[in-house]
C-alpha cells in the first residue's frame, strides 16, 4: 500500500555534549535540579540559633553596667533626634526619653545598691 504523505524527514541526532562548555552546563543543570527535585536525607537538619544571647556566667554588676550604658546612650540619642521634631511628635519623643531616663535611674540605684561607693 502506497502512503499518502511522506515520511518525516531525517534529523541529525545531536548530542547535548557537543562541548565541553555544553556537558558542564548540563551537568549543573542536572545539579540543580537534583538540588530541589532529590534533597539528600542524610543532611543533617538546621538547627535555628539565636542571634544574640548573653552568656549565662556574666555578673548582675556587669549586666547592670551594661543596661546602664544602653539607656543613657538612647537617652541622648532620643534627645538629639527630637531637635528636628516639632509639635506633637516632638513632645512623644522627650516623654520616651525621659522614660528612657527614669529606668537609667533605676539601674544606677540598683548597681549602687550592689556595689556601695562609700
Amino acid at each position: 500500500m502506497f502512503k499518502a504523505t511522506p515520511n518525516p524527514p531525517e534529523t541529525d541526532t545531536v548530542s547535548p555534549y557537543v562541548s565541553p562548555d555544553s556537558k558542564k552546563l548540563h551537568e549543573a543543570a542536572n545539579r540543580g535540579l537534583d538540588h530541589y527535585l532529590n534533597p539528600q536525607k542524610d543532611t543533617p537538619e538546621r538547627k535555628p540559633r539565636t542571634m544574640f544571647v548573653i552568656a549565662p556566667d556574666i555578673d548582675t554588676e556587669s549586666l547592670l553596667a551594661h543596661a546602664c550604658e544602653s539607656l543613657a546612650s538612647a537617652s541622648v540619642m532620643a534627645t538629639d533626634f527630637a531637635v528636628f521634631l516639632e509639635g506633637p511628635q516632638r513632645s512623644m519623643l522627650l516623654g520616651i526619653q525621659q522614660v528612657i531616663m527614669l529606668a537609667d535611674l533605676a539601674v544606677n540605684r540598683a548597681l549602687d545598691n550592689i556595689d556601695p561607693q562609700e
